[in-house]
């Protein structure tokens, strides 16, 4: 117990510190904030203290050593102002541990290039993309007590332009003497700063325009800022409980801290019928702001055990205001 103080009072402390220097609006590679999973999108996002399939590796790493089976899950949706999201992960659960890997895509689409001498478009399309790999691995160090780590290399690319990072998430999952009670504990991108490059960025110019017979077409670089990626840390409740033997009830929130927005509470809840059917509603960014889009969130899944493996078909819907709905469809098999 002496060791897990530790380690959470390091964590607090680390992010106190790293809070201080919020700067609101000021990040890239946002992308990684999306919400990942039709499940814990049905339940406004609160999912850090639930942490039971293999969303986990988006929402706490910490969680993935708990699950009772090894885990696929894939998800899609239509995002924001015609984008597509993608996310895939992969659990391998050992004993008392688990091994896991990830990818998420934004994908932004392409377009015909027009310039001023061919307005109708030149033939060729530009396309622009954000992706995200990652590597976990989380440890029971004791019957309550998990931690797990995830490491990402992230790429933002927008036609000939690039940039990439490497980031790091830590998380905490303790399941507490009170029967139901989890407690759950994430930092997200912690990494590496961002700097878009790209052969668009290289241009003649001349260095001495008053005088003749100079080189006229010095190629230089035109220089871009430095972004940081958007750090967030999160902690949060969860509770299950059975109301009879065909329906358990599990309730969430989480307190989400990001470092460019202000604080907010995600509330969500899932009943489930025998194991079998799930219904989902939460709220999404409870006191974030009231320009905020996102709102109320509602899923239901489909559950079956072969024995061997089993399979969960999820659907979620979320209400983003003046953007349109978003919903997310998820499958997941457990072997």
């Amino acid at each position: 117990m002496k060791t897990i103080k530790i380690i959470c009072m390091i964590l607090l402390t680390g992010v106190a510190g790293l809070f201080a220097q919020t700067k609101v609006g000021t990040t890239a590679a946002n992308f990684l904030t999306v919400p990942v999973g039709s499940k814990a999108a049905g339940m406004g996002g609160a999912f850090v203290a639930v942490a039971n399939d293999a969303t986990s590796l988006f929402w706490n790493v910490g969680g993935i050593s708990r699950l009772e089976r090894s885990e696929f899950n894939v998800s899609y949706s239509d995002w924001l102002v015609g984008t597509n999201y993608n996310w895939a992960g992969l659990v391998f659960k050992g004993d008392e541990d688990a091994f896991g890997i990830s990818i998420n895509q934004l994908d932004y689409g392409d377009e015909e290039i027009t310039t001023p001498e061919q307005p109708n478009g030149t033939g060729q399309r530009w396309k622009a993309q954000d992706i995200a790999l990652g590597v976990s691995y989380s440890r029971n160090l004791t019957d309550r007590f998990s931690i797990g780590g995830t490491v990402k290399y992230i790429r933002q690319q927008i036609w000939n332009e690039s940039a990439s990072a490497f980031a790091l998430d830590v998380g905490l999952l303790f399941h507490t003497q009170l029967p139901g009670l989890k407690i759950g504990m994430n930092i997200a991108n912690f990494g590496t700063e961002m700097k878009l490059d790209g052969k668009d960025l290289y241009q003649p110019v001349d260095v001495d325009p008053a005088n003749t017979g100079n080189n006229e077409k010095i190629t230089a670089t035109l220089n871009t800022d430095y972004w940081t990626l958007p750090l967030v840390f999160t902690v949060g409740l969860g509770y299950d409980f059975t109301v009879s033997d065909d329906f358990k009830v599990e309730v969430a929130t989480d307190a989400v801290y990001p470092n460019n927005h202000t604080a907010y509470l995600n509330l969500g809840g899932e009943i489930t019928w025998s194991k079998m059917i799930s219904l989902r509603a939460g709220y999404n960014s409870l006191m974030k702001s009231e320009e905020a889009e996102e709102g109320l969130n509602a899923g239901v899944g489909f559950h079956y055990d072969f024995g061997a493996f089993s399979a969960r078909i999820d659907y979620s819907y979320a209400d983003y205001k003046r953007f349109k709905d978003i919903s997310k469809v998820s499958l997941s098999i457990g072997f």
